[in-house]
């Protein structure tokens, strides 16, 4: 039969997850996710999709994290009728993380919108609000793994677990119109580690056609850390960072980081290995996912031990704005985690704006940082940042623990695939930055895993067939919608701020007056000339 892919996200980049297949008589989409990172990036939320969505018949859903499911709502408010399919897990999740996100919007549209007024520029809309979030979840439905269903005529489909995160999986997808063998397809979707200790191992089958494959830490190969040794290393941090005017700030993603750090902090507070004090969980989000971790507990390794670890009187929700604003009061050393993970957006900004300069507060990194986020510069070792317009000068010590990652490094991916057998067709890396996918395919046919032909980077809104038995060809390129290489280095706004750092160095640490006004002179005479 003729199936192809048009490959709508995720590609050589680690957000926007979505890829839209057509069978000649049904089109579906796996994951609908939003784009984060740069803003240059996150501006194709607002555009158009290369689609239209009255034309989607079903959504194949892998999990609930938002560069996989946070298009959801404006693909419904685009005329989207479907049906989502997605774990039970996810479809809890989902529900409170989809409304979330819509009021994340509003919220930060309505204060660009006070700033443009006194701009006098126009104002803007939001990508989708909280009530079409709210429309969107009506529309899930739950699948349990390992169960074949199928949700259009000639497609079916089966989820496996994928040891990501809560209710995560990967799907197997086999297209038929009854008179050819079907195509056989597994989309990974976000792949755990090995040594996770909320998870167990993923699973997924063989015999497939065409396999596309996360590539996140396609570059990496981080040693597998139990959470024993993964612990002792926590607790160091905040021993260090233990001081009496001090402060630990966590920027952490709501979904599952901050469930897995806080049982974490609170098993080591209880043994006495580090001092018992306030663990502010300062997320409307993830003090509502963690009512759905409590649910699904016993879905979970360590389930119960996790369960009465979230429910401590040591960690303490802070759910309001005021009660956000009141952990400034706090007295003596305290920690906060809050979102987001990259410190692109979220409170956890104006927790570090107003502690990055002091040399009383430790920052700790506890994910993938992607190019071009506030997380990454201060990853780099930044010694100045911008937040919100305003210039910080970064005193904070700044440490690192990436052994609470989600994802598979390239020793695992690796071994992933080749534990699925002979794949006839091709294997298409997503869900990765430019060098960890060419690190990654380099190692796949090194290892001969996978055959240099097989493997595809594929760009955005590139479309694709996917034979049976055969290997993948690329299509006529159509309706892009923008240069993909954009997303992978650090875009205008990025160079802007930079610019603005570097103005004020010079003209702060100039000889004298004169030299100040020399230096802006020059600089004026650059901007006159365009």
């Amino acid at each position: 039969m003729a199936l192809s892919v048009r490959v709508c996200g995720a590609a050589r980049t680690v957000t926007g997850y979505c890829l839209l297949f057509d069978t000649g008589r049904a089109r579906f989409l796996v994951d609908c996710g939003m784009f984060q990172g740069p803003k240059t990036l996150k501006s194709l939320n607002w555009e158009e999709f290369p689609f239209n969505p009255r034309d989607i018949d079903a959504v194949l859903l892998t999990h609930a994290h938002i560069d996989h499911s946070g298009l959801l709502p404006k693909l419904r408010a685009g005329g989207f009728r479907g049906v989502i399919h997605a774990t039970a897990a996810t479809a809890d999740l989902c529900a409170v993380m989809l409304p979330d996100s819509g009021h994340v919007q509003e919220m930060e549209v309505a204060q660009l919108n006070r700033r443009n007024r006194r701009k006098g520029r126009a104002p803007v809309h939001p990508i989708y609000t909280v009530a079409d979030a709210a429309a969107v979840i009506p529309a899930f439905r739950a699948t349990p793994f390992g169960r074949w269903v199928e949700p259009l005529p000639g497609v079916r489909a089966r989820w496996w677990n994928a040891g990501h995160m809560l209710g995560s999986a990967s799907i197997e997808i086999e297209c038929a119109d009854g008179k050819d063998a079907p195509v056989r397809v597994l989309v990974s979707g976000d792949l755990g580690p090995d040594c996770s200790v909320f998870h167990h191992e993923s699973e997924a089958p063989g015999a497939l056609d065409h396999v596309f494959l996360e590539s996140t830490y396609g570059d990496e190969d981080k040693p597998c850390v139990d959470h024993v040794e993964r612990r002792a290393k926590l607790a160091a941090i905040v021993q260090a960072a233990a001081k009496p005017d001090g402060v630990l700030l966590i920027p952490a993603f709501a979904v599952e980081r901050t469930q897995e750090i806080c049982w974490d902090l609170v098993s080591l507070m209880q043994a006495g290995t580090i001092p018992q004090v306030p663990i502010f969980m300062d997320s409307p989000l993830a003090i509502r996912a963690t009512e759905v971790f409590l649910e699904h507990a016993g879905a979970l390794e360590n389930g119960s031990s996790i369960a009465h670890a979230l429910r401590s009187p040591l960690i303490r929700p802070t759910e309001s704005g005021e009660a956000s604003r009141r952990i400034a009061e706090a007295e003596g050393f305290h920690i906060i985690i809050a979102g987001s993970g990259m410190c692109d957006a979220g409170r956890i900004r104006h927790h570090l704006k107003r502690w990055l300069w002091s040399p009383a507060a430790t920052v700790m990194l506890t994910g993938y940082q992607a190019e071009g986020t506030l997380g990454r510069l201060l990853q780099e070792g930044k010694r100045e940042v911008r937040i919100q317009g305003e210039t910080i000068r970064v005193e904070a010590h700044i440490t690192e623990i990436r052994d609470f990652s989600g994802h598979a490094d390239a020793t695992e991916l690796a071994r992933w695939l080749a534990a699925r057998g002979r794949i006839s067709g091709g294997v298409f890396l997503m869900h990765g930055e430019a060098p960890a996918m060419e690190a990654l395919a380099k190692r796949l046919t090194e290892g001969s895993i996978a055959a240099a032909d097989q493997v595809i980077m594929p760009v955005l809104d590139e479309g694709w067939t996917l034979p049976q038995g055969g290997r993948p060809r690329r299509q006529d390129a159509k309706g892009r919608r923008a240069d993909p290489a954009r997303s992978m280095r650090p875009d205008w706004h990025n160079q802007r701020a930079a610019l603005m750092l570097a103005i004020e160095t010079a003209t702060e640490s100039a000889r004298d007056d004169a030299a100040r006004e020399a230096l802006l002179h020059r600089l004026r005479a650059v901007l006159d000339e365009r």
